[in-house]
């Protein structure tokens, strides 16, 4: 890492456009993070079944896994910061749904699920498009800095939302809802000020099954960026324990709910912490150790975390998870933007997006699994090893990531170096970064 300047540690801060992309991300995480505690709380409350809570979350997913591929072609055919202000208008629309239904007392859950496929649209868009904008509002020489700190803020989020949501549902889910609606709205007004971001020609390549899967040939092509998004996805997959917390603290270090509560913030506190190290001390050398080493503490603290009899101990295992798991996020985020042609670039983040929401989603699958057959402590245990194996092998398989000592150079200055002729995809318009 590098020490900044004082001043220069709040550049990102002081850029117009980066003020309005992170605030809106940060209001809407925070907002869906209440939704999110206000419909389960109302979901079980009406029906006490918890398939349903399951259904709440597939409600969300199945449409995102559809749409995730074309959510990446639309994010690089149109006008993204027009993309991105459309989706927070859908994500508003659907908390006012939630809002009215709440407020006319209905009680059938239908109307619920059909309101979070919505969201989950609304999310498969999102997520692409707003991580393909912010290289075009970001200078250079900001965009490591404009990662940290979206970063820190959405682990912030994470910790803060979940606690404003259950403290408000007590008042009644309604005024969860309203909360959620008001940040929701505020985010859209600070996505309606960006000024800058836009594409002169933005691409008119017409859909088909070739455009859609170029972002997918795009990172087989390039072995640091499926090494970096393939090594994330295992990590996560195997040792991705926090599906069990509830089982550690109720039957192995009997904390109750409060020290659930605790273990399942704990990986949020490391994540933010180093996030907020990061948007002032960024990484600038020596990228493929620190990505390697933040996966190997994602091991060495799932171990721990399995092992541990105390919740002290416990705490500080999945604080250095939340930590090395940030590690891992930040150096994948850069080299995939930086590495990515800026045509391709929505297509190239709906790829990472699937990786990521199969790693979440799988990983929790894995675990439940693994904890069936073995038992939970030696799940997890073993899912912390394996994650330690697959560092190993992704050192051997992609020596080009492993050695990697500075982050690649940016699309433009890469692209310029391409030959011009003859005509080929947009993909492979991007000569092969040295490392």
């Amino acid at each position: 890492m590098s020490t900044d300047a004082p001043d220069e540690r709040l550049s990102v801060l002081r850029h117009p456009d980066l003020r309005r992309y992170t605030s809106a991300r940060f209001l809407a995480a925070v907002a869906t993070q209440v939704q999110t505690v206000a419909v389960g709380w109302q979901i079980f409350s009406a029906t006490g079944n918890p398939l349903d809570l399951g259904l709440v979350g597939l409600s969300q997913f199945l449409p995102f896994v559809i749409l995730i591929l074309p959510a990446g072609h639309v994010a690089d055919r149109y006008d993204r910061r027009r993309v991105q202000l459309l989706t927070y208008v859908l994500l508003a629309i659907a908390a006012a749904a939630l809002l009215a239904l709440s407020l006319a007392g209905i009680e059938n859950t239908a109307p619920i699920f059909g309101v979070m496929v919505l969201f989950g649209i609304a999310r498969a868009f999102n997520m692409p498009t707003g991580q393909a904008l912010l290289p075009n509002l970001a200078p250079l020489s900001l965009f490591p800095k404009a990662v940290a700190l979206n970063s820190s803020l959405g682990q912030v989020a994470t910790i803060a939302g979940p606690a404003l949501g259950g403290a408000l549902v007590l008042l009644g889910v309604g005024v969860a809802y309203a909360l959620s609606v008001v940040l929701l709205v505020a985010a859209v007004v600070a996505v309606a000020g960006l000024r800058g971001g836009g594409r002169s020609e933005p691409s008119r390549e017409p859909l088909s099954w070739v455009s859609l899967l170029s972002g997918v040939q795009f990172v087989r092509s390039r072995p640091i960026v499926l090494g970096s998004i393939s090594l994330d996805l295992f990590a996560v997959l195997f040792g991705g324990a926090t599906a069990l917390l509830p089982i550690f603290a109720g039957e192995i270090l009997e904390v109750g709910p409060v020290g659930l509560g605790a273990m399942r913030s704990a990986p949020a506190v490391g994540a933010a912490v180093l996030a907020a190290v990061l948007a002032v001390r960024p990484i600038r050398r020596h990228v493929g150790p620190w990505l390697f080493g933040g996966v190997a503490a994602f091991g060495v603290g799932t171990i721990v975390l399995g092992l541990s009899t105390s919740l002290a101990l416990s705490l500080a295992a999945l604080v250095v998870m939340g930590a090395g798991d940030m590690v891992s996020m930040y150096i994948r985020h850069l080299v995939v933007q930086l590495t990515t042609p800026d045509e391709i670039r929505g297509r190239v983040s709906a790829v990472n997006a699937v990786f990521i929401g199969a790693s979440n989603e799988l990983g929790e699958f894995e675990s439940g699994v693994t904890a069936a057959w073995w038992g939970v402590v030696r799940s997890v245990v073993v899912g912390g090893v394996a994650t330690l194996v697959v560092a190993g092998v992704w050192s051997r398989l992609f020596p080009q990531l492993s050695s990697l000592d500075r982050f690649p150079e940016a699309e433009p200055a890469a692209e310029a170096a391409a030959p011009p002729a003859p005509p080929r995809p947009a993909y492979d318009r991007v000569e092969e970064e040295p490392t």
